[in-house]
C-alpha cells in the first residue's frame, strides 16, 4: 500500500493489536459515541483508482467497502460478498453480492465493481496502482492502451453476481480483494464531479461504515460520520470520529494531555519516556523505509559502488534509536515477517551473500567510495536527500546527512523537507537525488514490494533496471509450483541487494497512545486502521 509514516499497501498475516490507553473517559475527547484521531500526514486524494498513500488508503478502507474486510490477525472478513466459488482452475471466481446502497440511497450493485475495475485500468486515469490488476484477464494489454477496457476481465451477471477471469492462478487473490483498489465507484458519481471527484469530501459517494465530512481538499482536519445508508450500520457504534493532521509529535502530545485529542504516533524522545504508560502500545507497520536513489538523474547514483557506500555508511541502529518506536535495522526490501514458508521468515531465504552491503561498515563504505569515485573520475560529489517535513522525515535525512558526510570523504549531502503532496510530485516528476520512502505491503506476499522495481512499473521512480531480476519476477507469476515460484522471488530480491537497487533502512514499527477508554480500534499491521467496530466506554 505506499507512502507511509515517513514519508503507502494492505492485508496482514500478523495479529491486529487491540488498542487501549490511558485516560478515563471525562479526560479525554472521547465522549459516549465519538473521539478524536491524528495522522502525520495531509490526504492526497479519496479516489481510490489514485490513490497511493497509508493516510488516503485509511479513509477510503473505512469510507468505502469491497467483497472483503480485514479482520483481526489478518483474517479475511466478508463484506460485500456473501459467497464466492472458483472454478477447479483457479482461473474463474464468482462473487455473489449482498444488497447494499451508496450513501445517497442508490443500490450499490456488481455494474459498481466492474466499472470501478475499468476506470482504474484506463490509461486515461493514470492510476500508479493500475499494475496490481495483472493477471486479471487482459489486464496488462488495457492498461497499455493495447485493448479497450471492456476486454477486462470482469463482468456482471444481473445486480448482485460478480464475475471474474484470470490469466492466470493468483495465489493471494482473494487477499487483494479487501484492498480499497479494488472496492466499487460510483459511476454516476465520477460523471458528475469529473475533475473533483474524490477531491474533496463532498464530492464523493460513500459505501462504508462512515462518510466523510470537511475535507476542502487542503485542510488539515475533518471528520468521519456513520453512514446511516451502510448495510451492516448496526454493528458501526461510534457515530463520528475527528480526524487531524500532526506533524510535530511534541504539539500532538500537548493536545492529548490537554484533552483535545485521543490517539497519536510517538517520536523517540517520547517512546523512551512513555513506554510504561498504560495508553503505550507498539504498531508493526508491515513496511520498509528505504533510500530511492534516481539512477536516470543523476550519474553518480548510477554507479553501484556509490550507492554501496551510501548504505554501508547508515548506521541503521543508530537511526532507529533516533527515530524511537521499535524500528528494527533492515537488510532486505520485503519487510520481516510478512510471510513464513515452512516456518521461515521469507527474507531468511534471501541470500546472505547479497546483503551484506546493508549494515554498518565504515571501513568498506570508505573502500566502495573510493572505489566509486575512480570510475567516475571525480574526488567528491554532492547529493541531496528529499524525505517529507514530518518529525520523523526531519529527524531521518538530518541523521543520514551527518553519518555520511561523517563516513566519506568527498560527498556533500543536502537535506530537503517538503510537504507531503509536493514530495509526492517531486516524486513523479523525478525531481530528487535520493529520496527517503516507505512502503507497506497491500497484501501478504513479497511479490507487493518487488514488483515495484520491475523495469517498466510506474512506481520504479529510481529507474533501476535488471533485465534478470524482471525475469525471475515473470517466472515468479508464471510457475504453478509455490516453492519454485518463492525460490524465484528470493533470487530476484537477492539480485536488487547485490546491486543495491534501493537501500533498506528499517522494518517499520510505530509507538502509539490510544485513551483507554477507545476499543475494538485495530491496525491490520500493514498499515491499515480500522474503526467499524470501535466503542467509547
Amino acid at each position: 500500500m505506499r507512502y507511509s509514516k515517513l514519508a503507502v499497501g494492505a492485508i496482514g498475516a500478523l495479529s491486529a493489536i487491540l488498542l487501549g490507553g490511558c485516560g478515563s473517559k471525562s479526560a479525554s475527547t472521547a465522549k459516549k459515541d465519538s473521539f478524536s484521531w491524528s495522522t502525520g500526514a495531509e490526504i492526497s486524494t479519496i479516489d481510490m483508482s489514485k490513490a497511493s498513500d497509508t493516510v488516503s488508503f485509511d479513509q477510503l478502507r473505512n469510507t468505502m467497502e469491497g467483497l472483503y474486510r480485514t479482520g483481526k490477525k489478518g483474517k479475511l472478513m466478508p463484506a460485500l460478498a456473501t459467497k464466492s466459488t472458483v472454478s477447479k482452475d483457479g482461473k474463474t471466481y464468482t462473487f455473489y453480492l449482498r444488497k447494499s446502497k451508496w450513501s445517497d440511497g442508490s443500490p450499490v450493485t456488481a455494474r459498481d465493481f466492474v466499472y470501478s475495475w475499468r476506470r482504474t485500468c484506463d490509461p486515461k486515469t493514470a492510476s500508479e496502482y493500475a499494475y496490481l490488476f495483472e493477471g486479471i484477464k487482459n489486464a496488462a494489454a488495457v492498461t497499455a492502451g493495447k485493448k479497450p477496457v471492456s476486454a477486462l476481465g470482469v463482468k456482471a451477471e444481473g445486480d448482485y453476481k460478480l464475475v471474474v477471469s484470470l490469466d492466470r492462478r493468483i495465489p493471494y487473490f482473494k487477499h487483494l480483494m479487501s484492498f480499497a483498489l479494488f472496492f466499487p465507484q460510483s459511476e454516476k458519481a465520477v460523471k458528475k464531479y469529473g475533475d473533483k471527484y474524490g477531491t474533496a469530501s463532498k464530492y464523493m459517494l460513500y459505501n462504508g461504515p462512515f462518510v466523510q465530512k470537511g475535507w476542502t481538499g487542503s485542510n488539515l482536519s475533518w471528520k468521519m460520520v456513520k453512514n446511516k445508508y451502510y448495510w451492516d450500520k448496526k454493528n458501526v457504534k461510534v457515530s463520528k470520529i475527528s480526524w487531524s493532521v500532526q506533524k510535530t509529535p511534541s504539539t500532538a502530545y500537548n493536545l492529548y494531555q490537554s484533552n483535545r485529542l485521543d490517539a497519536l504516533s510517538l517520536d523517540s524522545s517520547q517512546t523512551k519516556q512513555l513506554k510504561n504508560n498504560a495508553a503505550f502500545t507498539l504498531i508493526n507497520s508491515g513496511g520498509t523505509a528505504y533510500l530511492q536513489y534516481n539512477l536516470q538523474k543523476d550519474k553518480n547514483l548510477a554507479n553501484a559502488n556509490i550507492r554501496k557506500a551510501i548504505s554501508l555508511a547508515v548506521d541503521r541502529t543508530g537511526l532507529c534509536s533516533t527515530l524511537g518506536g521499535n524500528n528494527q535495522p533492515a537488510k532486505t526490501f520485503t519487510t520481516a515477517d510478512l510471510l513464513y514458508v515452512n516456518g521461515k521468515d521469507y527474507v531468511s531465504g534471501v541470500a546472505k551473500s547479497s546483503t551484506v552491503y546493508n549494515k554498518y561498515d565504515k571501513k568498506l563504505a570508505k573502500k566502495y567510495f573510493k572505489q566509486g569515485l575512480a570510475e567516475l573520475g571525480t574526488s567528491k560529489i554532492s547529493v541531496s536527500i528529499l524525505a517529507d517535513d514530518t518529525d520523523s522525515g526531519k529527524k531521518t535525512v538530518e541523521a543520514l546527512q551527518s553519518q555520511l558526510e561523517q563516513t566519506l570523504p568527498g560527498i556533500h549531502v543536502d537535506t530537503v523537507t517538503v510537504p507531503f503532496k509536493t514530495r509526492m510530485a517531486r516524486r513523479e516528476a523525478g525531481k530528487f537525488d535520493i529520496m527517503v520512502s516507505t512502503w507497506i505491503a497491500d497484501f501478504t506476499d513479497p511479490i507487493s514490494f518487488l514488483d515495484l522495481l520491475t523495469s517498466d512499473n510506474t512506481r520504479n521512480y529510481g529507474k533501476w533496471k535488471s533485465s534478470q531480476y524482471d525475469a525471475l519476477i515473470a517466472n515468479s507469476k508464471a510457475t504453478a509450483s509455490s516453492s519454485q515460484r518463492i525460490s524465484d522471488l528470493q533470487k530476484a530480491e537477492g539480485i536488487l541487494m547485490k546491486d543495491e537497487g534501493i537501500t533498506p533502512l528499517y522494518y517499520m514499527s510505530t509507538a502509539w497512545l490510544i485513551r483507554k477508554d477507545i476499543h475494538a480500534v485495530y491496525n491490520d499491521n500493514l498499515g491499515g486502521w480500522q474503526f467499524k467496530y470501535a466503542y467509547v466506554k
